[in-house]
């Protein structure tokens, strides 16, 4: 299948995207928080536990999953990938390494993973993976970020997806501005309208065809220790507003991150920004946390008891789903 039509695929009308990949380090913090001991079976009875939910395949057109979830086998005795094809649910790889230390600029970072990303493509495409991720993390303060951060993780960023698109997988392309700062709701707009016109020119040199890509950015916030209240209206505007103006045409669809959003205000900032698109762009959800945390939670006081795990991942895949057709209310939420 062509990227364009994976790409549109994973950007169908009411559908977002799990974000899955969570890392066996970033994992384990999940399950011990919750009391849960972080071991291979209990990482795959959750996954596994979302990945068959009823209605799944309504409200989620892909998952993101990370490399030990793709190499499992289910309880059904089938691969994950072939699990998810069953209810026609797109299988996603994280690829990235992870985060180091910027040089020049130890207190930011650079993501590394490239090194050897040829040869493992073309392994996930063999496991099933149709589509890619790769985040790039850009902090705020009153000198970050950098412009050495802002070249270099878009750089990467590029030569990623590039490769992504030669292994015939859409490359998800997540250049993520932190909500963790004092920094007001402008100052995210300049920093991540810096961000975006940066990956779009890294982009571009790295030929990568922006039809076949999906954009994952953070929405524009207040920083999290500013005190102020995002406001969603507020949010809906600006957000939009950076997208116009550093987003192509041709790109098919943005899924937004969570970023530290709660699960509720992840949904209601979503269900604003569609109410007032008057873009050609699909806005969309690619949510880890606010998707999961409710569902992780009920899981962990009875991880052999699927369905109500089920129930409280299915309430938030639909309060999303209404979301990205901005027909989300109040009155819905406390229906479900």
């Amino acid at each position: 299948m062509e990227i364009e039509k994976i790409a549109k695929l994973m950007l169908a009308p009411g559908k977002g995207i799990l974000a899955a990949d969570e890392s066996t380090g970033t994992m384990t913090k999940r399950l011990d928080s919750v009391g849960v001991p972080s071991t291979p079976e209990n990482r795959l009875n959750f996954r596994e536990t979302l990945f068959t939910s009823n209605k799944a395949k309504d409200y989620i057109s892909g998952v993101i999953l990370y490399d030990e979830t793709l190499r499992q086998t289910t309880s059904q005795g089938i691969s994950i990938p072939a699990l998810l094809e069953k209810q026609n649910i797109i299988p996603g790889i994280k690829v990235d390494t992870g985060v180091k230390p910027l040089a020049g600029s130890a207190e930011e970072t650079i993501t590394e993973g490239l090194n050897g990303l040829r040869e493992r493509l073309q392994e996930y495409y063999q496991l099933g993976a149709r589509f890619a991720k790769w985040r790039g993390v850009y902090k705020i303060s009153n000198i970050y970020p950098s412009e050495a951060a802002i070249v270099a993780n878009a750089h990467s960023l590029a030569r990623y997806a590039a490769l992504v698109q030669e292994a015939n997988m859409v490359p998800i392309v997540e250049p993520e501005v932190l909500m963790d700062g004092k920094h007001d709701m402008q100052k995210c707009f300049d920093v991540t309208a810096r961000v975006l016109h940066e990956c779009f020119h890294q982009l571009k040199i790295a030929k990568v065809k922006l039809e076949g890509i999906v954009l994952k950015p953070n929405m524009i916030l207040n920083g999290s220790e500013s005190g102020i209240k995002n406001e969603n209206e507020m949010v809906a505007k600006k957000t939009l507003e950076c997208i116009k103006s550093n987003v192509p045409e041709e790109v098919p669809g943005i899924a937004f991150l969570s970023g530290g959003q709660t699960e509720l205000e992840a949904t209601r900032n979503l269900n604003a920004i569609n109410k007032i698109n008057n873009t050609e762009f699909v806005f969309t959800f690619s949510y880890g946390r606010a998707l999961q945390q409710s569902a992780l939670k009920k899981w962990a006081e009875d991880i052999t008891n699927a369905s109500d795990t089920q129930n409280e991942f299915i309430v938030r895949a639909l309060m999303n789903s209404l979301a990205s057709k901005g027909e989300w209310n109040e009155a819905k939420e406390i229906a479900a």
